[in-house]
């Protein structure tokens, strides 16, 4: 087990570039194995998350070749498995993408219902709706969901709710459908339109992906591709969050700024500067920000993944904030742990309301999840003091190289294993 150690007090300055979406990735890695012929898949980022699909594709007989750390090949022409271990859906929710690609290639699926960061429910009745619809039989037996149809027929469907994964596993079971499949109440998120561009890029036919009606007239078979994944922009804001908190000025390159609109729009209204460039944001602030009200909506609103990370800045801004989780019912459980170095925040129902304070003081403190654990750390970057940062395995499954990006950015934080006390000590006489 491994765990940061941060001297705060810091400000960031410096270049950082962002890597490809996660989020993307995931349903990009799990749409490859559709078709038979070999696909190649680049700007892939290298997390936890990614790492443990391409494991279990692997494991139903995919044909996983890494060409590098961001580049690999996949050839899923030698599948001889359609169930998912419960060992790979335990560690990545989004396992789960794979019950639409195999469905939609072989008419049959079998995957263990889903876990990934404990955040709050996460149903999948608007999935097995959507497979329903299009012509599948759908049980859960033993921890196991069991798709199977005679063959996939398109069909009208309207989700009950704005659902990212339930869109794009739907659209990996249609694009193969007989007929045309129309999904209405779309969810718009920059990873649902990537998806639907590799799926193009396959052969699929998909008219309407970012806007809420997708439109999708199935196709016999798809074929190979070469295709580079989207910058993410959760990792992104987290920089750009980063950098108005410790009151640096960062360039954070390899974005696309219309992606981070909403992020961008609270940070110039709390005060910090924000300069966008075709591929880049500049983020500065040489003050302490004001105060303001956020609450999460799915995309264009404010990310619910930006939604620990936006409520540690404003625990540091001027007045009184309220932040309002509207995705997650339990994505407020971080605020014991800012509280540990002295944030103020009240938890009322799905709301923190946040009463700015001048600074942090180091603490130990617990990742309790991916990106709860990744504005902790934020936090240690602004403290007096020393932080650490326990069960960062929650932050690597979607941050790569997340110490060593900090690092160039002039932050004084390491990586060091839980028992070894000695790096510590080296750590905190290194830094003064």
């Amino acid at each position: 087990m491994e765990q940061y150690i941060i001297k705060g007090g810091k400000p960031l300055h410096g270049e950082v570039t962002i890597g490809g979406a996660k989020n993307a990735a995931l349903g990009i890695l799990s749409a490859a194995i559709m078709t038979d012929e070999t696909v190649t898949i680049e700007n892939l980022p290298n997390v936890r998350d990614i790492n443990v699909l391409l494991q279990a594709m692997e494991g139903i007989g995919a044909k996983i070749e890494r060409v590098n750390e961001h580049v690999v090949k996949i050839n899923g022409s030698n599948i001889s498995r359609i169930n998912i271990d419960y060992e790979f859906i335990r560690k990545i929710r989004a396992s789960y993408y794979l019950l639409g690609a195999l469905l939609g290639k072989y008419s049959q699926a079998q995957v263990a219902l889903p876990g990934g960061c404990n955040i709050g429910s996460r149903p999948i009745d608007q999935h097995i709706k959507g497979f329903e619809a299009l012509g599948a039989s759908v049980k859960i037996e033993y921890g196991m969901i069991h798709a199977r149809a005679e063959k996939l027929v398109g069909s009208h469907i309207y989700l009950d709710m704005v659902s990212v994964g339930a869109t794009i596993n739907i659209m990996l079971a249609a694009c193969m459908a007989e007929g045309q499949t129309t999904i209405e109440n779309a969810a718009k998120e920059p990873h649902i339109v990537d998806v639907a561009n590799f799926l193009n890029s396959m052969g699929a036919n998909i008219k309407g992906a970012g806007t809420d009606i997708i439109r999708i007239k199935g196709v016999e078979k798809l074929h190979g591709t070469e295709y580079s994944i989207i910058p993410d922009q959760i990792e992104a804001g987290t920089f750009m969050v980063a950098a108005a908190a410790t009151k640096g000025e960062v360039l954070i390159k390899n974005v696309i700024p219309k992606h981070l609109e909403a992020i961008t729009a609270k940070l110039v209204e709390i005060g910090a500067t924000v300069e966008e460039f075709d591929d880049a944001v500049l983020v500065k602030s040489n003050s302490r920000l004001g105060n303001t009200h956020v609450k999460t909506l799915p995309y264009p609103g404010f990310p619910t993944d930006m939604q620990p990370q936006i409520a540690t800045l404003l625990a540091l801004s001027n007045g009184t904030s309220i932040v309002t989780e509207s995705i997650f019912e339990n994505r407020l459980k971080y605020v014991d742990e800012l509280a540990r170095m002295g944030a103020t925040v009240k938890v009322e129902g799905n709301s923190a309301i946040i009463t700015g304070v001048e600074g942090f003081t180091g603490a130990i403190v617990s990742a309790p999840d991916l990106r709860a654990g990744a504005a902790l750390v934020t936090a240690g970057l602004v403290a007096d003091g020393f932080t650490i940062v326990d069960q960062i395995e929650y932050i690597e499954r979607g941050y790569e190289n997340f110490e060593q990006k900090m690092q160039s950015l002039g932050a004084k934080m390491e990586k060091v294993d839980v028992e070894d006390d000695k790096a510590i000590q080296k750590f905190k006489l290194k830094v003064g």
